[in-house]
């Protein structure tokens, strides 16, 4: 079994050891916050051994590898990094709730689907510097999905309390204690623009980046295909959300659809691609 298996079992099984000793005390009707410290450690840990993983998949030999559920590793990965660093300083642990099975289950792809292929031209300083900056934007923006998600289901339970007082089950409850934990809304929403803002400016620099290498070795500052596409759909749709807080004050739901919209077409933009081309038609 590769190096690069092992980790990522690894790490997945911190990842659900982790959410499953969260869950715990939400069940008893308890709160996260006196196990924060714990959590931190532990999903440092998943963190560290899924760092390994990848160092090992992307940099064989000091070759530079990819696929689309490296991609998808490398994303969750830096997003995770972002959220640890935040609940340094924030109460966030709920967030863990949504984060962690999602990471268990892409370290779990990354260790089934482990084949990768060479990048071209990969010893080229600056198409790694970009595929760098590429990479950290597209995990800024799924970390910023994910807690658009959770604020979503927030903002639905505060806004249905008659659904939430009926009998439910265990795990039900349980979700209901998750939400009730977390910060308010409008704090949520604030961490929300600040990660939104920080992506924006790394997929901007991801855009001009990819486009002057495009400049240099094909003539073409933007070529027209579907990666290229997508990623500037991804560009505007962030940009207009900014724009859009900054003149109007958009908050809410607003922010909301418009996150999770640029997430797809960040996805849309190479994982999607990638993830036809290799697994469905196997080339």
């Amino acid at each position: 079994m590769s190096t690069d298996i092992v980790f990522h079992t690894l790490a997945a099984l911190v990842y659900i050891a982790l959410a499953t000793y969260l869950w715990r005390p939400l069940e008893a009707g308890q709160v996260l916050a006196h196990r924060s410290k714990t959590a931190r450690m532990g999903l440092l840990l998943g963190i560290v051994l899924q760092g390994i993983a990848l160092y090992v998949s992307v940099l064989p030999n000091q070759q530079l590898h990819l696929s689309w559920v490296l991609a998808l590793s490398v994303a969750i990965w830096l997003g995770l990094i972002v959220f640890w660093l935040e609940s340094l300083i924030v109460a966030i642990d709920g967030l863990q709730l949504l984060l962690l099975p999602f990471a268990a289950f892409i370290c779990v792809l990354a260790a089934i689907f482990h084949t990768s292929h060479l990048i071209a031209h990969d010893s080229q300083p600056a198409l790694r510097s970009h595929l760098l900056v590429a990479l950290a934007a597209y995990g800024l923006i799924t970390i910023a999905a994910l807690q658009s998600m959770l604020m979503a289901a927030t903002d639905y339970y505060l806004h249905n309390p008659q659904k939430s007082s009926r009998p439910a089950s265990p795990l039900r409850r349980a979700w209901r204690r998750m939400l009730l934990a977390q910060p308010s809304l409008m704090a949520q929403e604030q961490l929300l623009f600040r990660i939104i803002w920080v992506a924006f400016i790394t997929l901007s620099l991801a855009v001009l980046s990819g486009g002057l290498i495009s400049l240099a070795t094909t003539g073409k500052l933007m070529p027209f295909d579907h990666k290229t596409v997508f990623t500037l759909l991804s560009w505007v749709t962030f940009g207009v959300l900014l724009l859009g807080r900054h003149i109007r004050g958009w908050r809410g739901r607003i922010a909301l659809r418009y996150t999770l919209l640029g997430f797809a077409f960040v996805v849309l933009s190479y994982s999607g691609s990638r993830f036809v081309i290799e697994f469905i038609l196997q080339r």
